[in-house]
């Protein structure tokens, strides 16, 4: 590589990583070329990007891409060996396909380096269920929704049930009185 393309290389991934909030660093080393390609095109599926790069390339783009509310520090022990990176939109969905994959496969691979969700850094592939039960924030939106709408719904289920209670004790009153 000439000094202009990894210079080219530095701002291209010093661009993903101030406009991402969620990427993964992994090792997908052992893999077939096909197995890869698999891997690749299921994650593109799901809009997701896995970029093979030098470790010191990642390393200078993440220096650079710094700033007080983004610290990739906990990272950079992480870039050894052979990386790959996953840059999503969902902070899950890498987890999940790589589980699958992992299952479909029945291999050990990609391992899991590390995440950075949010400004969070995960180390290490034992943090692959963790990555994987973490909630998108179009489904924490749900949750927050339907819990908004259960004590409306309730109320206004017992103040129908109770209106046809009254109306009925009503009723009663007055054929008896």
């Amino acid at each position: 590589m000439t000094r202009e393309e990894k210079t080219a290389a530095i701002e291209d991934l010093k661009e993903k990583f101030s406009n991402s909030s969620f990427f993964y660093l992994a090792d997908s080393s052992a893999l077939t070329v096909a197995q890869v390609n698999i891997l690749r095109r299921k994650l593109h599926e799901q809009g997701m990007n896995m970029r093979v790069v030098k470790n010191t390339l990642a390393r200078k783009a993440m220096e650079a891409a710094a700033t007080d509310s983004t610290n990739f520090d906990g990272l950079y022990d992480s870039l050894t060996g052979p990386t790959a990176i996953i840059f999503t939109e969902v902070a899950n969905s890498p987890a999940k396909i790589i589980k699958a994959f992992r299952k479909q496969a029945d291999v050990n691979r990609p391992q899991l380096k590390a995440a950075y969700i949010d400004s969070a850094i995960y180390i290490g592939d034992d943090q692959l269920d963790t990555l994987v039960n973490l909630k998108s924030k179009e489904d924490l939106l749900g949750e927050l929704i339907g819990l908004l709408n259960s004590p409306m719904s309730s109320l206004l289920s017992q103040l129908g049930s109770g209106g046809q209670n009254v109306m009925g004790l009503l009723k009663a009153i007055e054929t008896k009185g």
